[in-house]
């Protein structure tokens, strides 16, 4: 129930549509890696899922936000089924990928935002490892480039609520993989193939 109450109050105040435009909402394995611009971005993925596949895909979240009181931390862990993470574990990968591996190894499906914080700009900033690393332990799952439109303008740094501004979640292609690709290519390649999605038409 406050599964279709969120849903419903995310599409009400700020849209938060989903347009699949390099790929399809079928039932497989996948991250999906996107531009992280404000707290509202989880849950804009989220409800642009449909709801089969809401149930087997777990946003990453930061426990210093979404841990946060008992509401936050019951909405993330109970509606969402997000993983909190300690971003103080970010600099150490094993520590901080362990339970995002546990829950790729069980086939479900992963929320990412692999610039670790918040950004202003309208494109990503850089990407950190985690996304690298995952995708050489765990080829056969489909990378999916997700760019969300206008979450920094729908619920600015310090608000309380969020704004009625239209949000736009735009799911792209899979990335491709290429054999012996070095990290840093790999992670610029993932960064704009999230970037490229930014000027995509709107239909």
């Amino acid at each position: 129930m406050i599964d279709i109450v969120l849903i419903g109050l995310t599409r009400f105040i700020v849209g938060g549509q989903a347009r699949w435009v390099g790929s399809l909402p079928e039932p497989r394995q996948r991250i999906y890696f996107a531009n992280h611009a404000s707290h509202l971005d989880t849950l804009l993925i989220w409800s642009a899922l449909p709801r089969a596949l809401r149930a087997s895909t777990h946003p990453i979240a930061a426990a210093d936000y979404w841990g946060r009181g008992s509401i936050r931390r019951h909405i993330a862990l109970k509606v969402l089924n997000a993983v909190l993470v300690e971003r103080a574990l970010q600099g150490t990968p094993g520590a901080a990928l362990a339970p995002l591996r546990g829950l790729l190894s069980d086939g479900q499906s992963l929320i990412l935002f692999p610039e670790g914080t918040r950004g202003s700009d309208r494109l990503p900033g850089p990407f950190k490892s985690g996304l690298f690393w995952l995708a050489q332990e765990f080829p056969e799952v489909e990378l999916v480039p997700t760019y969300l439109d206008n979450p920094s303008r729908a619920f600015p740094k310090g608000a309380f609520l969020p704004v009625p501004i239209s949000c736009t979640v735009r799911f792209g292609a899979p990335l491709a993989s290429r054999a012996g690709e070095e990290k840093d290519e790999f992670l610029e390649r993932a960064r704009e193939a999230v970037g490229s999605l930014a000027s995509y038409p709107i239909t």
